[in-house]
């Protein structure tokens, strides 16, 4: 199964209550269609770099979040028409981050060689 990540910006509301209903909706979505979630990440609630148009109301401020999880094509494409036509959302994108395993992990930090030896000078 593919790895992706979800970054979605909702609708500013004072409480986070449809927030919490919207990770907890996407996430329902992806588990019970045989997908795994990774982890959640809030970014912040912050100015939209333009005013922007959606669901028949303009929004100058966001709540930014990311989701990530391993599923299906289907089951994220089920997801991103569930985002597409959610009221809550302004927007939403899927980036597929890897298909398996070596293309997420990171590798250990290598060091390099210096190209000719150091010389000890005494100053």
């Amino acid at each position: 199964m593919p790895f992706y990540q979800v970054v979605c910006i909702a609708a500013h509301q004072p409480k986070f209550v449809h927030i919490k209903e919207l990770v907890r909706q996407s996430a329902t979505h992806v588990m019970q269609q045989g997908g795994v979630v990774r982890g959640f990440k809030f970014w912040g609630t912050q100015t939209l770099p333009q005013r922007t148009h959606r669901h028949k109301h303009w929004h100058n401020i966001g709540d930014y979040w990311t989701m990530h999880f391993d599923a299906s094509p289907e089951n994220q494409r089920g997801l991103a028409r569930l985002l597409r036509k959610d009221p809550r959302v302004i927007r939403a994108t899927t980036l597929k981050m890897g298909e398996k395993i070596e293309d997420v992990a990171y590798r250990k930090e290598q060091t390099i060689k210096p190209s000719r030896p150091l010389l000890n000078r005494s100053i």
